[in-house]
């Protein structure tokens, strides 16, 4: 990110513009919805700039910009179209100490001005920091049919409200007592009778909240997915929106933690195999602890909770202190691997039955039903299986499993680095030690679409002269 976003105060401040026609009447229509005081410095002004100055809506100075008439200004925009003028106009003013917007040359702006859907007092900014902004104005134009005019009366009638609303619990409490308000009691009544009605039911609202019993503490046992954020589902996304506490995966990504509120304390209670983990006794704690605070507490997994997520686990520990508690399911990384080389997971005849297994458990290398699985047709999807491809490939071959078994390693199901890599039985443990790092699900019995392989194999003879570190982040 490049240009942070703000929303500077200019009210009863200063604002100063130099230049007087179609740059200049586009700054300025945004800069009259402002509280600003604004002076214009135009020799040719156009007429519109004259008629805003007669109705005293700015102060305009029928000359070029001097040293010292930037002094105190918190922003300057230099609009002339010019590219001479505007670079003196630029310096007077970076010299008078006012940050300053040089129209149409981003590279010598020390900001920018967003487009902006405007709700007053609420207000949205979109930025593409000049790289595209007919995407831009696209965004606003769906924004503007998403929210209602009356966002704004509601926002103004809730912000004379709040030192009221302070009497309720910081906290959520609160935000309960907000989101009925902005969301279900305010729009009710400003349809049903406008502003007055707005008000007197904001105040009995008010009074509900109060008298009403606060939310006590649950939890939210959410399946995450294997890692793309459009892969969550919509429940789960609204109680990360809702969350207080938020007690996550390693492998959870950063671009699914990022849907949180920003408020919610977020938690990671990592495990690897064979690496640093933390104890199942000490994340049923804290899921415990915080639920009997009273927070909304989401416990997000990666893939699917009831999918070697070790959900009993959790969920015995929250029966035993009475916590309620929901599951939330989410889509395991054997349907996104599956999904990702065009295949499906069954298929009339060639497979009745799908078998999900773990390479190890508690006690070692686990040990499974491998002559079934050892038959021609059968599939089955092993998760945490990296380390055990040797012991796997073993026991199938000595089940008769053929050795052209065709298996497909999915690597990172989903994520930016997503890597799929087809193989066979007899070549599935150096398959393994060849990829990437990071998470995989291991497919006995399918291979990559004739149509997905290829396009794999071209995106490696792609990437095939670069350096490895490059590869590595391409593939």
């Amino acid at each position: 990110m490049q240009h942070f976003p703000i929303f500077v105060n200019l009210a009863g401040r200063r604002v100063v513009l130099a230049g007087g026609g179609e740059a200049a009447l586009a700054k300025l229509r945004l800069l009259l919805k402002t509280e600003a005081h604004l002076s214009v410095f135009s020799t040719a002004p156009d007429p519109q700039i004259e008629t805003w100055a007669r109705e005293g809506k700015l102060a305009l100075h029928t000359r070029d910009m001097a040293p010292g008439d930037a002094l105190c200004a918190v922003l300057a925009y230099a609009a002339d179209e010019d590219p001479q003028r505007d670079a003196r106009t630029a310096a007077l003013a970076r010299a008078d100490g006012a940050m300053v917007n040089i129209v149409d040359n981003l590279e010598d702006s020390a900001f920018i001005t967003p487009a902006i859907v405007d709700r007053d007092p609420v207000c949205v900014a979109i930025g593409t920091e000049g790289a595209a902004p007919v995407l831009a104005r696209a965004i606003k134009r769906d924004l503007e049919e998403k929210l209602p005019r009356g966002l704004g009366p509601l926002a103004r009638i809730g912000k004379a409200f709040r030192r009221a609303a302070d009497a309720l619990p910081q906290g959520r409490q609160r935000r309960d007592f907000w989101s009925d308000w902005y969301f279900s009691a305010g729009p009710k009544a400003l349809d049903a009778g406008g502003k007055a009605e707005a008000q007197s039911a904001l105040r009995s609202l008010l009074d509900r909240h109060a008298h009403q019993q606060a939310r006590s503490g649950a939890v939210a046992i959410v399946g995450a997915g294997p890692g793309d954020p459009e892969l969550l589902t919509l429940k789960a996304r609204r109680l990360l929106h809702e969350a207080d506490v938020v007690i996550h995966d390693r492998l959870v990504t950063p671009d699914i933690l990022e849907l949180a509120r920003r408020e919610a304390v977020l938690i990671a209670v990592g495990k690897e195999g064979f690496g640093p983990s933390t104890p199942q006794e000490e994340i049923n704690a804290l899921l415990i602890a915080h639920a009997q605070q009273g927070a909304q507490v989401v416990r997000l997994k990666s893939g699917d909770a009831g999918i070697f997520g070790r959900l009993d686990e959790e969920a015995d520990a929250l029966d035993a202190q009475a916590i309620p508690f929901t599951v939330v399911p989410g889509i395991t990384a054997a349907s996104g691997a599956a999904a990702a080389i065009g295949q499906s997971l069954t298929a009339r005849g060639r497979n009745s039955e799908l078998r999900i297994l773990t390479a190890h458990d508690t006690r070692g290398f686990a040990e499974h039903d491998w002559r079934g699985l050892a038959r021609p047709g059968a599939v089955a999807a092993i998760y945490m299986g990296k380390r055990g491809a040797r012991f796997v490939q073993g026991r199938l071959l000595m089940h008769g499993a053929a050795k052209d078994m065709p298996i497909t390693i999915a690597r990172n199901v989903s994520r930016a680095d997503q890597q799929l890599q087809g193989t066979t039985l007899e070549a599935l443990p150096d398959a393994v030690s060849e990829g990437a790092a990071g998470p995989a699900v291991i497919l006995l019995g399918l291979a990559p679409r004739a149509a997905t392989q290829a396009a794999i194999h071209a995106a490696v003879q792609a990437t095939a002269h670069l350096p490895s570190s490059v590869r590595s982040e391409t593939a």
